[in-house]
């Protein structure tokens, strides 16, 4: 069991709330930390929140990082080939 002190303008912004959601205030309040728990107490890193977005345009070059200036390197020259070739 838990006893909260509210300041009389909250108290009578959460009574309007759970008045117009059909609800309890103690309904509210339940809800309420349970949503906190639930965004609060998923502690992902920046890697494990983007890693469906990390991977999905797919390179056959593992080493792209590393290598970056040599693939450019050979994406230009191939152009320029095209372009000597027209």
């Amino acid at each position: 069991m838990i006893s909260l002190r509210l300041p009389p303008e909250l108290e009578r912004k959460l009574d309007s709330f759970a008045k117009s959601e059909g609800k309890s205030r103690t309904e509210i309040v339940k809800d309420s930390i349970l949503e906190y728990i639930k965004n609060r107490g998923n502690n992902k890193t920046p890697f494990e929140l983007g890693l469906d977005l990390f991977g999905k345009h797919y390179s056959e070059n593992s080493d792209l990082a590393q290598n970056r200036k040599v693939y450019l390197h050979k994406a230009i020259g191939k152009k320029n080939e095209k372009r000597s070739t027209h």
